[in-house]
Parts: structure tokens; sequence; C-alpha cells
């Protein structure tokens, strides 16, 4: 993730990562509707975040565009259900790939966030498998719009 105060940021900086994190997931799922409606339905995941839900200092433009993603998501579903198109997202929290690793490395912010969080460390990518197959398995048919957030609790403590 691309950090920068918004009074600092430079216009491309926010234009690519509204580009990356909510365009292109409007640009894919208008072309797999497409193709959706035309047969038997299907279901489209979009991988939101917990900064859906809120903001942090020099993290506004990534805010801005997940929680744009959150409402794409069920804008779709307005749209799309009638085609029998299914939308839901999942909301991961912190999880430990590269992108979160100069995070993980601050002793601050790692103690904070493991303060924070009720499950009292960082996710693991294998935690966000469970909420993924529920979407894309026939026990979702009736889940349409929603967000799992899978983040050990932390919104919930915020």
């Amino acid at each position: 993730m691309k950090r920068e105060p918004l009074l600092s940021m430079p216009e491309a900086m926010w234009q690519s990562v509204i580009q990356t994190n909510l365009t292109s997931a409007f640009l894919v799922g208008k072309e797999v509707a497409s193709l959706m409606a035309q047969n038997e339905g299907g279901k489209i995941i979009n991988i939101c975040s917990l900064m859906s839900e809120v903001g942090r200092v020099s993290t506004g433009a990534y805010a801005a565009a997940k929680g744009g993603l959150k409402m794409l998501t069920k804008a779709m579903v307005t749209e799309w259900a009638s085609y029998d198109i299914q939308v839901n997202g999942i909301g991961p929290g912190y999880i430990l790939t590269e992108m979160t690793q100069p995070l993980s490395e601050d002793m601050n912010f790692d103690a904070w966030l493991k303060k924070r969080t009720p499950a009292r460390r960082w996710g693991k990518p294998s935690d966000l498998i469970g909420s993924l197959l529920f979407l894309a398995s026939p026990a979702s048919n009736f889940v349409n719009g929603q967000i799992i957030y899978v983040d050990g609790g932390i919104l919930a403590s915020l």
C-alpha cells in the first residue's frame, strides 16, 4: 500500500491507488458479470479491507478506494442479483504479507496491533480461506452484498 498524507499526495499516486484497488474491481466485475448474466449467474468475491471501515494517517487514498469497493459491492448486488449473480466481499485485517511486512517490523506498530486485536496476533493468509470458501459455496446462496471482515476482531475493538 502506498502511504502518503493527503495534503502532500501527488495526484498521480491518488489515481494509481484508486485504479489498483477500485477501478480494476469495477472493470473485472463488469466483464465477469456480463458473462455470468448470459449463463446461469455466479458469485463474485471482492477483496475489500478493514480500511473499508476506518481511516489511518497516510492511508487516505487506500481507505477511500476500499470504502468505495465496499459500496461498489453493494451497488453490483442491486443491479446484478436479478441475473442470479451474488456479489460479496471479504475484508482482511492486518494480514502478514509482503505489503504489511514493514508494519510488522515496526516494533511500535506491532505492539499496538497485538494489543488492539482481540486475537492478539497478525492474521495469516490462510486465515482468509474459510470465508472465501463459504462465499464461493452453496452455503452462501442467500448471502448477497455482505463484507465478511477477517480481522481477528480489531474492528470490534476500535
